[in-house]
């Protein structure tokens, strides 16, 4: 084993630690929440996935936007089989291990060079889009500053990397042409073909620093991006699939119950149940919080929604009271969700007292932005990925109503019908039908 091939083992070992080590994390971040049962209906969950991630359905809604994804997901997808053959490469001092493929390998180089040059020019017009057309949805308060940063340094990095690939590529295939030793003749170039006037009047030496160069940017490059991920909007790339298997496969509209106010009004219900009878005091069972004040509240699963959001606000686009001006987007929910674990998982990292930190509602979600929802869940149906923005919104409010009894003062007056009326009416149930002696 070389110099080099010791460089890159330890190169790879330490990425792939770092990667390990950010997961870690997330996953543990992720299991503060509550348990949810998502374990059922498993054939339609694994068409769920299927259809949504893996076939970018929900994407195509939007088909310019959706078709660009389309590429730059495929070239990440398909183009990271080349990686395989690099890393072994980089191992053992081989080159183009995958040669003996024959004309199969030359479908393989000469398809990675086609999605390569895609993905390329989809990720300057993405730029372009994003930066220069000002649509409304990319200009948003929320997504100013690091959001914005984060998306284009991405933008960036994929440019890099498919145009250090290219010409890493291009640099080989000249080598081959001179006969240089090492580089053997395979491979199919349709783009990288272009490339060989870059290299015409260059000695060899030259030529291999440049292909060394280049191989070496490319892949540094993509183990960097891989720990950058865990750090970015773009984990989507990783959680897509199980957000989308995990989703919540119910009506959109069915609201859920918590099991213990289940139980007191089955309690309320039984004729035979002691009205005076208080919890076992050695009970083992947990008395949780109605609703959600903090991130340790809210189930697994949304959690886990908050970390696979892309941010591609389509849900606040899609969103009538945001439409109308209103304070509430459902993707600042999503973000201020993350924000807030993140910064949960530091203190607990650094043994902070999480009493004296600011809880998700009023610290990071305001009470005006909550009660702005209509609850008409196009958030939800607009998610390429299936996020649940009202999910979230739904267990803040019921911690506001039921532990706070802080609900404007008409849905108050609708509570205090409903107990004294039993409707929200302001009459009484003899008096329900009065409005026909009108007639």
């Amino acid at each position: 084993m070389g110099i080099s091939n010791l460089i890159f083992a330890l190169s790879l070992v330490t990425a792939i630690f770092l990667f390990r080590r950010n997961v870690l994390k997330i996953k543990r971040n992720i299991f503060l929440g509550r348990d949810v049962n998502r374990s059922d209906q498993s054939f339609l969950r694994w068409k769920t996935m299927a259809r949504v991630a893996l076939g970018q359905t929900k994407m195509m809604v939007k088909p310019i936007a959706g078709f660009l994804h389309v590429i730059v997901y495929a070239g990440f997808v398909i183009i990271n089989i080349e990686v395989l053959e690099i890393i072994i490469d980089g191992l053992f001092g081989t080159h183009r291990v995958f040669s003996f493929l024959g004309v199969f390998y030359d479908f393989l180089i000469a398809s990675f060079e086609i999605l390569a040059l895609l993905v390329l020019l989809a990720c300057v017009l993405f730029f372009i889009r994003r930066n220069g057309l000002r649509l409304k949805r990319f200009a948003a308060k929320e997504v100013s500053g690091w959001p914005k940063t984060d998306a284009n340094l991405i933008l960036v990095f994929e440019v890099l990397l498919m145009g250090a690939f290219l010409l890493m590529q291009g640099a080989d295939l000249a080598l081959q042409k001179m006969g240089t030793a090492y580089y053997v003749e395979a491979g199919s170039y349709p783009v990288s073909s272009y490339l060989l006037f870059l290299f015409e009047g260059m000695s060899e030496s030259s030529v291999i620093l440049f292909e060394r160069f280049f191989w070496w940017v490319h892949i540094l490059g993509i183990f960097a991006f891989l720990n950058y991920l865990p750090y970015s909007k773009h984990l989507h790339i990783v959680l897509a699939f199980p957000n989308t298997y995990y989703s919540n496969l119910k009506a959109k509209g069915a609201f859920t119950n918590m099991d213990s106010v289940t139980q007191e009004v089955k309690l309320m219900l039984d004729p035979d149940a002691d009205p005076y009878a208080t919890p076992d005091p050695d009970s083992s069972d947990d008395i949780q919080r109605f609703g959600a004040k903090d991130v340790t509240d809210l189930n697994w699963v949304q959690l886990m929604n908050a970390y696979s959001c892309t941010e591609c606000g389509r849900c606040t686009s899609e969103c009538p009271a945001n439409q109308t001006g209103k304070l509430l987007s459902p993707r600042k929910i999503m973000m201020d969700t993350r924000d807030r674990l993140e910064t949960y998982g530091a203190e607990i990292d650094a043994g902070d007292d999480q009493e004296n930190q600011r809880p998700l509602l009023d610290g990071y979600i305001s009470r005006e932005e909550l009660w702005a929802c209509t609850t008409c869940n196009a958030c939800t149906d607009a998610c390429p990925i299936n996020i649940d923005p009202l999910s979230i919104i739904l267990d803040m409010r019921r911690y506001l109503v039921m532990e706070e009894s802080a609900a404007p003062n008409e849905l108050n007056m609708v509570f205090t019908n409903i107990e004294n009326n039993g409707a929200p009416w302001q009459f009484s149930a003899a008096d329900r039908l009065k409005w026909k002696d009108e007639l």
